[in-house]
Formats: C-alpha cells, structure tokens, sequence
C-alpha cells in the first residue's frame, strides 16, 4: 500500500505540472504577436513611396504627412501581477493548504503523529492555522519577487509547485492508516 501511495503521489504531481505548465511557456513562436507593419496613404492618394514623383515627371513640392505614432508592442510575457492566471494559482495554493490542515487535523484525530511540525503545534488549532496562511502568504510573496524582477515562469511555478506539494501531503495524510493503541497485556 505504501508504495502505490508513493506512485499515486509522483503522478499526481507530475500531472498537475504538465496540466499547469503550457502557459508558462510564453517565449515560444505560437504566443508572439505578429509585429505591426505601418502604412500611411498621403491624401493624394498615392502611396508614400512614390509621393516624391508626380506622373508628369515633375517631382512634387509638397511635404510629406508624418508616419502613424510608434506602436509600442509589449512583451507577451510580461503581465500584472494580479491576472487571472496568478489569481487562479493562489487559489490553487490557498485550496491546497486548506486541504493540508483538514488532513493534517484529520490524521491527529486517527491517532498518528505530524513529522514536520512537532504534534504540540497541529494540536493548537489557532496556530496551525496561522502556520497554514503564512505558508500561502509566503508563496505569494515568493511569486512577486520573481514578477518584479521579471522572472515570470518562475513565478507561475513557485505556485504550481507548491499547490501540488500540498495536495499530495494532504493525500497522503489521508492515506494513511489509523494508528490503533497498542493493549499490552
């Protein structure tokens, strides 16, 4: 049983990454937008390349209409910090650690220890709970850092990442047997 739980674990994981990893990919050709090419019709009604010339011969003497105003593209990959994207993966990480503290909880409650935190602190609910929401407001800052210095991948899998890494411990908190007490006789 334990080692399908660990099979189901690593799948887990590695589907929710392949599932959440497209977007991350923003340098590819498909996402790039095709660049703008500026075109100005003079008011003769000529085209701009040939307004020095008249069909007489003569060369025109009249000044030449400016170019539309720069159009300044911005990179596909960088985006507001607080997208639909990046909302839907906080969520995804706020959900995550929601299930890990009713597992964790549900898992005291059977009986077993907690192994990375010591049993005094899940029993203090209040403070389990605040342990919980610093772990997501960690997260989120964690992605910021990598937003403001234009690490934008790294930013989308700093919550990926810990999204899957939750849920696969709450299901293993859940996984796991009740620890029945021992009768010596």
């Amino acid at each position: 049983m334990r080692n399908l739980a660990a099979k189901l674990r690593i799948a887990i994981v590695f589907s929710c990454a392949s599932a959440f990893a497209s977007p991350c990919w923003a340098n590819d050709a498909t996402s790039l937008p095709n660049a703008p090419t500026p075109s100005v019709m003079p008011a003769s009604g000529r085209s701009a390349r040939f307004q020095g010339a008249s069909l007489d011969g003569q060369t025109a003497t009249q000044t030449r209409e400016p170019l539309s105003p720069t159009v300044q593209l911005q990179d596909s990959s960088e985006h507001h910090f607080g997208d639909r994207e990046n909302i839907a993966l906080f969520s995804a990480v706020g959900a995550s650690r929601a299930l890990d503290y009713s597992s964790t909880l549900n898992m005291r409650r059977r009986g077993r220890r907690e192994i990375l935190l010591t049993n005094d602190v899940v029993d203090n609910h209040p403070a389990f709970a605040a342990i919980e929401a610093g772990g997501t407001a960690v997260s989120v800052g964690a992605s910021y850092l990598f937003h403001r210095y234009h690490h934008h991948r790294l930013e989308r899998w700093t919550s990926m990442v810990h999204a899957s890494l939750a849920t696969s411990g709450a299901i293993r908190n859940y996984c796991l047997k009740t620890a029945h007490a021992s009768t010596t006789p």
